[in-house]
């Protein structure tokens, strides 16, 4: 009954020291992947706050009506929502779905989504959400191509004004230790925290309703590039953190096994030692 034990004991520490080696290997992938695209999210932050500078220059100098300013005559929300492609990176997709359904349910919207991330794509087919696209394999490091095509078909649709505002939904880095699902305004250009005009220091002519959607859409590609190298970030963080706890899981469960399997091991022994002790007894 002992042999039984210890030989399944044995097979099960075998199992767990694998995937212990699994996890603990796919936590330092994810940390160094996570390291690279902090430097590149805080590279392309300086970069979109510079872009969103000369952006409300150009705003304040500007003195049309623009749709990508003021707004269409639609009231439909788009809403773009990026997960991960993969798993094994625990609540991060589930804790965007969640935030984004529970904002429709409170103010029942007339809205369309766009998802990106194959995880995404799953959680939504579940629900029976209807999407109006699905973009997945995004690189771990997003370029500006993967970026450039996903807000494009929102920028189209609403510019035909099939839809009236854009939004992103995504995890944005708030700092090395701290992530948060965010909801942020890309279309029309939200400048409704701006108070600061910059009339006084430039002097732009000859901008027309063209010229607009040119400048719109140069800063809204690189602020989805932007939330994409967030989302990203955040991802890998969150497997890092995932698999860490799994890591440290399994360890705890070997210690557990390992000493079970040396107990019964023991027992095992000392039973073998009374018998030959019994059985030298008994020929005398």
């Amino acid at each position: 009954m002992s042999g039984t034990g210890l030989i399944a004991i044995k097979r099960r520490i075998k199992s767990i020291t694998n995937t212990k080696k699994i996890t603990k290997a796919m936590g330092l992938v994810s940390t160094a992947k996570y390291k690279k695209l902090k430097g590149e999210v805080d590279i392309n932050n300086s970069y979109v706050h510079k872009l969103w500078e000369i952006i409300k220059q150009v705003k304040d100098n500007y003195e049309e009506d623009s749709i990508y300013i003021r707004g269409n005559s639609n009231s439909k929300k788009m809403y773009i929502i990026l997960t991960s492609d993969t798993g094994l990176c625990g609540g991060f997709n589930w804790s965007v779905a969640n935030e984004f359904i529970n904002k429709i349910k409170k103010n029942n919207e007339d809205y369309s989504i766009i998802i990106v991330g194959e995880r995404g794509r799953s959680i939504f087919k579940k629900l029976n959400t209807e999407t109006v696209a699905e973009y997945v394999e995004i690189p771990d490091i997003p370029s500006q191509k993967e970026a450039t095509t996903i807000i494009n078909h929102a920028l189209n649709m609403y510019s035909s004004e099939e839809i009236g505002e854009v939004y992103i939904v995504h995890k944005k880095l708030i700092s090395a230790t701290k992530n948060e699902v965010k909801f942020e305004k890309l279309i029309p250009l939200n400048f409704d925290n701006e108070h600061n005009s910059s009339k006084a220091y430039v002097d732009i002519e000859t901008i027309d309703e063209k010229a607009m959607y040119e400048i719109a859409s140069l800063f809204l590609r690189s602020k989805m590039l932007n939330c994409m190298l967030h989302s990203k970030a955040s991802e890998h963080r969150a497997r890092m953190e995932s698999m860490g706890a799994a890591t440290s899981n399994a360890h705890d469960l070997l210690e557990k096994l390992n000493l079970k399997y040396n107990r019964i091991r023991q027992s095992a022994i000392t039973q073998e030692i009374s018998e030959i002790v019994g059985g030298a007894e008994a020929q005398r």
